[in-house]
């Protein structure tokens, strides 16, 4: 049996804001720079196409309403002329690619927070969309489905996937780790206005370091920053924008391994891209003191079931032997 071995890279940095074309232009850089020093798989932001509604969580709905039409704008489906140069260059640079987007849907009202699956060979093989937006978050974005919670082959290894805050949704990452994940890719991005007592980057190493040792598994995670590009868009609808959006551990990127422990030393609030050397039999040994999937649990007793069917938003009937 083949045994993975790879470098990793995860992403910090923010989007040029409400921009696709400049954002993937960006990503491309970190592309061609990542597979420059030797890496296989790298891992951007949530949403990092073209950016978060930072607005639902300063501004009143109503203030926010122009803001969602600019979002939607600026967002993209997967068959954009705008996402070719993405696909191409993973695979001109014959890297994986896991990249968060605003996907726009059939509806002007229907944006998903979309993670992209794209292989070493340019093809899009998955798309998972959020479950169900956090919080503030319900202003902007339309809930996926089960059909997307999927762990896509690739020659890195099983590659699963979720969005921000579904992270802490125990059953969802079951889900992934039942499919026999084996790298699982969380991204984030920078949130200052969480409560006072709410420590964000310490938040998202918790939830990662949990996924990591409960499923046996590598997780990178990636999270965006909050550029003065983006305080600067918004500072005229909210002239004290500085304040709402400057924090001290407001993003977390980095690697975590089966055992639990954070691999080197992760991004704190600075933007920059860092590496991690991926073994994946080093799975194995802890598997064997807990092994959820197997050994470790009894499935006489738990019976989780996952509807994978795609939502449907109407049935036409054609005759009465339909109904």
């Amino acid at each position: 049996m083949d045994f993975k071995k790879f470098k990793a890279a995860t992403v910090q940095t923010s989007p040029v804001f409400l921009n696709v074309e400049k954002t993937i232009e960006k990503a491309i850089s970190f592309i061609k720079e990542a597979h420059a020093n030797g890496a296989q798989l790298i891992a951007f932001p949530e949403v990092f196409v073209a950016g978060y509604p930072y607005w639902n969580w300063i501004m009143t709905p109503v203030q926010g309403s122009k803001w969602y039409e600019e979002l939607y704008k600026n967002s993209v489906a997967v068959t954009d002329d705008a996402m070719l140069p993405l696909f191409q260059a993973a695979k001109e640079n014959n890297i994986n690619v896991v990249i968060g987007i605003n996907e726009r849907g059939d509806s002007y009202g229907e944006i998903y927070n979309t993670n992209l699956i794209i292989d070493n060979n340019g093809n899009l093989i998955g798309r998972h969309r959020k479950l169900v937006p956090t919080w503030a978050e319900k202003l902007t974005w339309t809930s996926g489905d089960g059909s997307s919670l999927k762990v896509y082959p690739t020659e890195v290894g099983p590659v699963g996937t979720l969005a921000c805050g579904e992270n802490t949704n125990t059953l969802a990452r079951f889900t992934l780790l039942a499919q026999g994940e084996l790298v699982h890719i969380a991204n984030y991005i920078s949130l200052p206005v969480a409560p006072p007592d709410y420590d964000m980057a310490e938040a998202i190493k918790i939830r990662a370091a949990a996924h990591s040792f409960e499923g046996k598994l590598f997780t990178i995670v990636s999270c965006s920053t909050i550029s003065q590009e983006i305080k600067e868009a918004l500072r005229d609808d909210v002239p004290n924008v500085d304040d709402l959006l400057t924090r001290k551990n407001s993003a977390f990127s980095g690697f975590i391994g089966p055992n639990g422990a954070v691999i080197g030393n992760p991004l704190i609030d600075e933007e920059g891209m860092i590496y991690a050397e991926i073994d994946l039999a080093k799975c194995i040994q802890p598997k064997q003191m807990h092994d959820i999937l197997g050994h470790y649990n009894r499935f006489d007793i738990f019976d989780l079931r996952v509807n994978v069917a795609p939502t449907k938003k109407i049935t036409f009937i054609e005759s009465k032997d339909d109904f």
